[in-house]
This record gives C-alpha cells, sequence and structure tokens, in this order.
C-alpha cells in the first residue's frame, strides 16, 4: 500500500508544468551553442522560448492546480540555470559588464548559502519573493534579452549605452534584493537562537 503511494505521487509529479521546467533546463546548453556560433538571433529565440515556458509553467501550474514539490525545486534550479548561464557567457563574449555578472553570481550563491546553513541548522524556513526580487529577476531577464536583442539586430550605436544604463539598474536592484535575503536570514537564525 506504501509502494502504490509513492508510485503514484511520482507519477504525479512529472505534469505538464514540470515538463516545461525540464524543457527550460534543456535549452540552457542550446542557447550556449548558439552564442558560441556568433548565432545571436538563435540565442535570442531560444532564450525567448525559454523565457515562455517559464511563464508558462508556473501559470498552468496555478491553473490546474499541478503543484509539485518537483515542480517547486526545478522551476528556480531552471531559471538561475538560464539566468546564471546567460550572464556568464555574455560577459565572456564582452557583452555586458563582468562585475554586473559578479554581483548577479554572488547573490544567487549568497541566498543558497543562507539555504544550506538554515537547513543544517534545522531551521524552519519559507522563502517568498518579494516585490524588489520580482523586479530584480525582470530586470536581469531583460538585461539578457536587450543585449542580445541589440547584438542580433546590429544596434551598435544606443546599446553600449542603454546595456551600461540597464546594467547599473539591475546591479542595483539585485543587490537591494540580496541584502533583503541577508536580513531575512539573520531574522531566521535570531528567532530560533
Amino acid at each position: 500500500m506504501i509502494n502504490t503511494k509513492i508510485i503514484n505521487q511520482k507519477e504525479n509529479d512529472m505534469n505538464i508544468p514540470n515538463f516545461l521546467s525540464l524543457l527550460r533546463i534543456i535549452l540552457v546548453p542550446v542557447f550556449v551553442i548558439f552564442l558560441i556560433q556568433d548565432s545571436y538571433i538563435k540565442a535570442l529565440i531560444v532564450f525567448t522560448i525559454a523565457g515562455l515556458t517559464d511563464a508558462l509553467d508556473g501559470t498552468l501550474a496555478r491553473l490546474l492546480n499541478e503543484q509539485t514539490k518537483l515542480g517547486a525545486f526545478l522551476d528556480p534550479l531552471a531559471d538561475k540555470l538560464l539566468l546564471s548561464t546567460g550572464f556568464i557567457s555574455l560577459s565572456i563574449f564582452g557583452l555586458i559588464p563582468g562585475w554586473l555578472t559578479v554581483i548577479v553570481i554572488s547573490r544567487d550563491f549568497i541566498i543558497l548559502l543562507g539555504i544550506v546553513i538554515l537547513s543544517m541548522m534545522s531551521i524552519t524556513y519559507e522563502i517568498n519573493p518579494i516585490f524588489v526580487s520580482k523586479i530584480t529577476t525582470a530586470l536581469q531577464i531583460g538585461t539578457v534579452f536587450l543585449t542580445l536583442f541589440l547584438k542580433s539586430f546590429n544596434y551598435s550605436i544606443v546599446s553600449h549605452d542603454l546595456i551600461i544604463i540597464l546594467s547599473w539598474l539591475t546591479a542595483s536592484f539585485t543587490v537591494i534584493s540580496g541584502l533583503w535575503y541577508i536580513f531575512k536570514g539573520i531574522n531566521f537564525v535570531n528567532r530560533t537562537a
């Protein structure tokens, strides 16, 4: 009887929203291959498709009431993998400032480290994205998208200044949201101490 419940739970975990998250993970190496080949339009298309799967999987999970533990793990993993890969690749190719990539990756690393520390201390926590965090994610996606778009269609006259302005804006919100998560993590620890 117990085994049947476990099997049914596993079967229920692989649904359309989770499949879309897996598809987003699979698209990451395709995205990088197109960047390596200087096929920026194809990379832009793949990034856009991946972004659409991100919007679609969350919406479908809520509408179809198919939110699962697997989905709660896969969705943010797919998001971070796509964005981190985008920032690292674009900075390696000199299309966005390297310092921005360091800030974006550092924030994610600090958040992950905080989660590991809270888990090791057996502290129960719940992470709910705040408004600043949602703006940060939108700006990060927008930075990668706009950089690819401008590179794809050779808008070099305006593109450098626009990328720099967007980079500073993205960096500012990334730092603010990172500090908020650090503050929140410290509060979790202090409440249990």
